[in-house]
């Protein structure tokens, strides 16, 4: 192997006084990869070509160097944020021993929740450090497990936005095995029966003519029970990226395992991938969903893509007792009376509106924001989508009917 050949690329020497700079951006490729990126060698030569031909004048710009090649997914951005600040960081020697030789008080302060990425990209970068140590002996020690919490109902109540990457990938295979909903509605169509519930006298008269009228048995029909479309409307704006691709995999299983599953993303504009999620890879039904569209992680208009979809769509797929699922945090700034009213449009227009808000994970949450205010007066149920209890309770509840435990009154009276 050639020297300075890292990841199946060959690096060129670096020039006098630069350091290891190119083999420091290889290793961070790698912990990029195992965060769960996808960074392949062809990317970590690019962003080395690229680092050298803007130079480093500031981090800001050698950070929008790396960015620039290695964050192919909008939703990937927080975690190679927050890789690179683990990585690249200042070691300030004298800090650190100022902070050994001090005495350190105990810190009794109520612990924060991990940013959004800073799991993965932990284990990504300091994993290694614990294979790499001497296995010890442990002694034998009997627990008593009776009061315990297995890791799987640790993981069925973890928020999405805090898992690493192998927590992640652990969920997406608990999302294909969720028992889906059963829930079937009467239409006014019928369906043959064995049971004497109703004559069918066109059933009836087609059977006799195959005797010439000599012998004419009854023929019974009853009303046939389909179940319903399912229409979901998913917000892709920055502030809920960090759960759109989870979502996304659970909307997958729905399209594959149910018939008629209607699924639009909306950002600045509504964008239908019901087609593109019908793909038996869940990988490049999402690839075709990124692809498809523009507004990705942007900002956030809820009462014009109502309007859109109302004035386009509504007809289309909400027919035969459709629920609706919409999939938004509310937070909408301009045009709350737009919004209002597009609300109570499709409200009015569907059998079931089901509004999932991962703001709901917060205990103390209220319904302050306008666009909340706005909202919640024509939805059905409220409910939270953080985790994967979450989405079972909403499977179940498809199945159920109404649960009045989500009723969004009890938040407008605060």
């Amino acid at each position: 192997m050639e020297p300075g050949a890292q990841d199946g690329i060959i690096i060129a020497p670096s020039p006098p006084g630069d350091g290891r700079l190119a083999d420091n951006i290889v290793l961070f490729g790698r912990a990029l990869r195992k965060a769960g990126l996808k960074v392949g060698p062809g990317a970590i030569a690019d962003a080395v070509e690229a680092v050298e031909a803007i130079g480093i004048g500031s981090r800001e710009e050698f950070h929008a160097a790396l960015c620039s090649v290695f964050v192919k997914r909008h939703e990937d951005l927080a975690v190679f944020d927050e890789a690179f600040r683990l990585f690249w960081r200042s070691r300030d020697l004298v800090s650190k021993m100022i902070a050994m030789m001090s005495p350190v008080a105990p810190d009794n302060r109520e612990k924060e929740k991990p940013k959004a990425g800073e799991t993965r990209a932990g284990d990504a970068l300091l994993g290694d450090r614990d294979d790499r140590r001497p296995q010890r002996e442990m002694p034998d020690i009997e627990i008593d497990a009776r009061f315990t919490t297995s890791g799987s109902e640790v993981l069925r109540r973890l928020d999405f936005a805090q898992m690493s990457a192998v927590e992640i990938a652990v969920a997406k295979k608990e999302l294909a095995k969720l028992r889906l909903p059963l829930d079937r509605v009467r239409t006014r169509r019928f369906a043959p029966s064995h049971t004497s519930a109703k004559v069918d006298p066109r059933a009836t008269m087609r059977s006799a003519l195959r005797t010439g009228g000599a012998l004419i048995l009854p023929r019974f029909r009853r009303p046939k029970e389909i179940q319903p479309p399912l229409v979901v409307l998913a917000d892709i704006s920055g502030s809920m990226s960090q759960y759109t691709r989870i979502f996304l995999h659970f909307l997958h299983v729905l399209t594959e395992r149910r018939r008629r599953v209607h699924t639009f993303l909306f950002g600045t504009r509504l964008t239908n991938v019901t087609r593109a999620m019908r793909h038996k890879d869940p990988d490049q039904a999402l690839d075709e969903c990124a692809a498809a569209v523009r507004d990705w992680s942007g900002g956030t208009r809820i009462g014009e893509t109502l309007k859109e979809f109302n004035r386009l769509w509504a007809r289309r797929v909400l027919g035969q007792g459709a629920i609706v699922l919409l999939i938004t945090d509310g937070l909408e700034r301009e045009g709350v009376e737009l919004l209002s009213e597009e609300m109570d449009r499709l409200h009015r227009s569907c059998r079931r509106l089901i509004w999932l808000n991962p703001l709901l994970r917060f205990d103390g949450f209220e319904a302050r924001a306008r666009g909340v205010k706005a909202m919640l007066p024509h939805v059905d149920e409220f409910r939270p989508v953080h985790n994967l209890l979450s989405l079972a309770d909403l499977v179940s509840a498809l199945t159920a009917g109404r649960a009045g435990t989500y009723d969004p009154r009890r938040f407008l009276g605060k």
